[in-house]
């Protein structure tokens, strides 16, 4: 694969889902064999790993970056993105809470645009399964204090699906340095204050009922790497 120069990479970060890793078979089957598709095993501690060593049989074009300990999915999706070679680089979760499909609509906006992000709070958006009224009012409330804290305009950062150009990735991802839940405003307002242009495209999205975050934990450490980004930008540590 040193040679194999696709039009997507398709960078899907995975930790312990032995119970949700069924749903790489319909992102292979979709994407394949057209795309790269990058899984970054976060440092699994359960079945994952041999898992994936029988979809690297099952299907071609397929790279999995494997690592321990855990690191968190902000360090996986960096790692993912600057080994892929992909001309335009999708970061996927692998619930499946925003369906590859949406890939049809956000190919033809490539070339509009650096970043195309999904979006759950724009018009035309479908939220198909809600979460509990305390956790999509706390998302909300940390959408609110991401664009108060980090000035950048926009409406929703942490929806698990988002394309980079490939010259876009680099110039973000060799940047950021938050590894768990705040990296999703970090590379967004890296982007926006290398004026890169990023799009939002409303999605349809399903609540996963078993997710792992933890609303309180990962809410107070998101909040404070809001904190840790602006710091980092005085220093001048994304330049």
């Amino acid at each position: 694969m040193s040679n194999y120069n696709p039009k997507l990479s398709v960078i899907v970060p995975v930790f312990n889902e032995q119970e949700r890793l069924f749903h790489l078979d319909e992102i292979c089957k979709y994407f394949l064999p057209a795309t790269e598709i990058i899984v970054v095993n976060d440092g699994s501690t359960d079945s994952t790993v041999e898992l994936l060593k029988k979809y690297l049989k099952k299907y071609r074009n397929i790279k999995i970056i494997s690592y321990v300990p855990n690191r968190g999915k902000g360090y996986a999706v960096r790692q993912g993105m600057l080994a892929a070679s992909g001309r335009s680089r999708l970061v996927l979760d692998i619930d499946l809470s925003t369906s590859p499909v949406h890939w049809e609509e956000f190919h033809r906006h490539l070339t509009e645009a650096d970043v195309i992000i999904g979006s759950r709070r724009t018009a035309l958006a479908v939220i198909a399964g809600h979460q509990s009224y305390l956790r999509e009012n706390m998302g909300r409330v940390f959408t609110w204090l991401s664009q108060l804290f980090l000035a950048t305009p926009v409406n929703d950062f942490t929806c698990g699906f988002k394309v980079f150009s490939a010259d876009a990735a680099q110039k973000i991802f060799s940047r950021s340095r938050i590894d768990r839940w705040g990296f999703d405003a970090e590379i967004l307002f890296i982007a926006h204050s290398l004026g890169l242009k990023i799009v939002s495209l409303p999605v349809t999205w399903t609540n996963d009922p078993n997710t792992r975050v933890s609303l309180f934990r990962d809410t107070l450490t998101s909040l404070t790497d809001l904190l840790r980004i602006r710091w980092n930008s005085l220093l001048g540590k994304y330049r």
